[in-house]
């Protein structure tokens, strides 16, 4: 075992733990044991899931990762719901293809397009219905903005709620260290990512994990917990991921599907994110009817970690629920606050 992988299992161990601690087992132990599943996709591909509560929920939450990372990255976030709402709110999770447990998957299909219909596939099979939130950070948000795109008969659950974090609706390269993407070069490591051994890739690749794990924090991320876990993250991500969703990344557009999304919508950005600027969320605000902007000074990129108890509220307001009324106990000190704010 690498000493990243071991690090990634560590904390995965801590805040897991920390869900158990939560939610005591002797309120209600059924549902805060998740089921694992593995969820197949149109073309084989399997997915890690992971699905708490009870299969008819008033409310059900669908947590969506961002590039390089894992459904781990919404741990405290699962617990936290689990606490304040109890089994009255079913909560999915699951790993994109190429990252966390799922299977690798041929690098032409690293697209948000294709992950969008992942996302269907997984709808689908665990018969997600009723009062739906989506949550998505950086990629995964375009995943949930992709999926909205589709026709109406290849969506099978239409999200009532949507929070989407640190993310955009396209024009990346046109904006902060998305820039690089429209570079030359990013044509030729997707070519190159076909042919190559991972461990040479791996080689490769190390520059790019560098200033990601620097960039996705705040200015000095070599000194803080959140650093060594987005590190960990890019090093044991294939390398092939990595580089295969790039292209990707920079021709995805949603913008023409913005005035359409009728789910009650918060958007959050950091002030200081690089990956994606605030300008995006402005635009992401500006497009979409009633959408609610919440911008955290001085966060970067990974903001579930950064302000977890702002996001936590984005995820209250989207999903728009009484909690007395559900039998929740209304406390937010999963994340070491009396309540959120």
């Amino acid at each position: 075992m690498t000493t990243s992988t071991a690090y990634l299992g560590a904390v995965a161990l801590r805040d897991q733990g920390a869900a158990r601690r939560a939610v005591p087992l002797s309120i209600s132990p059924a549902w805060t044991r998740p089921q694992r599943l593995i969820v197949h996709t149109g073309d084989g591909v399997g997915l890690a899931c992971s699905d708490y509560g009870y299969r008819s929920p008033c409310h059900t939450v669908v947590f969506l990762h961002g590039l390089c990372l894992s459904q781990l990255s919404w741990v405290r976030h699962v617990a936290y719901l689990l606490r304040r709402y109890g089994g009255a709110v079913r909560v999915v999770s699951y790993d994109h293809r190429g990252h966390g447990g799922s299977q690798s998957a041929p690098v032409s299909t690293y697209r948000v397009q294709q992950l969008a219909d992942d996302l269907a596939h997984v709808v689908a099979e665990l018969e997600l219905d009723g009062s739906v939130t989506f949550v998505g950070h950086s990629l995964g948000a375009m995943v949930a903005l992709e999926y909205l795109g589709r026709g109406a008969a290849d969506r099978p659950v239409n999200p009532d709620g949507l929070v989407l974090v640190a993310t955009a609706a396209g024009r990346l390269a046109e904006r902060g260290l998305g820039r690089l993407l429209a570079t030359p070069g990013i044509a030729g490591w997707c070519r190159l990512v076909e042919h190559t051994p991972e461990q040479a890739l791996r080689g490769l690749s190390a520059p790019v994990c560098t200033a990601l794990s620097r960039c996705w924090g705040y200015g000095q991320p070599e000194r803080t917990t959140l650093a060594a876990v987005t590190a960990a993250a890019l090093q044991t991500t294939p390398a092939a991921t990595v580089v295969g969703f790039l292209p990707g990344l920079r021709t995805f557009d949603a913008y023409s599907i913005l005035g359409s999304v009728r789910a009650r919508t918060v958007v959050v950005s950091g002030s200081a994110d690089l990956l994606t600027p605030p300008a995006h969320a402005r635009d992401l605000v500006a497009r979409i009817p009633g959408a609610v902007h919440v911008c955290v000074p001085g966060a970067g990129h990974m903001l579930a970690q950064q302000a977890p108890h702002v996001v936590a509220r984005a995820i209250d307001q989207a999903m728009s629920l009484d909690r007395d009324s559900l039998g929740g106990n209304g406390s937010g000190d999963v994340f070491g606050y009396r309540g959120v704010s």
